[in-house]
């Protein structure tokens, strides 16, 4: 159970550095002023999403879902597990938008200012912690 508990942490580490970092480079790409630029960000973007971030997602889910099947009693009446669940199906549609703002960027067609990429940069932090007070103190 440890060697699974150790490699969940580490899919997941590499899921948060992904979900930090890409939308950091949408505030760069919006700030971008010239074409090469501009297709540089669409490639870092792109390779960052499809090889690092869903790889990590998916298997941090399937890894999560074995450890759960170690003890699936215990974890059936574990509200603080509920809780950090329903923060990691918000994050994985975090997950999901950040991929949609990969091909509008893409396509071109972002409408959404430098600002707005900035705050959105910040809604994993606030998952992040949320999930490892549940995870560690197990409030409820």
């Amino acid at each position: 159970m440890l060697w699974v508990k150790a490699f969940h942490l580490m899919t997941m580490v590499t899921w948060f550095a992904a979900l930090f970092y890409l939308p950091r480079l949408f505030v760069y790409h919006i700030d971008a002023t010239d074409a090469l630029s501009r297709d540089r960000f669409c490639i870092m973007e792109r390779r960052l999403y499809r090889a690092i971030a869903i790889p990590s997602m998916i298997a941090t889910i399937l890894l999560g879902i074995w450890l759960i099947s170690f003890n699936p009693s215990y974890y059936k009446s574990a509200g603080w597990l509920h809780a950090k669940l329903a923060v990691v199906v918000l994050l994985i549609g975090y997950h999901h938008v950040c991929g949609a703002y990969v091909r509008k960027f893409a396509a071109g067609t972002v409408t959404r200012s430098g600002r707005f990429f900035r705050i959105f940069n910040e809604l994993p932090v606030l998952a992040l912690v949320i999930i490892i007070l549940l995870a560690v103190v197990k409030p409820f």
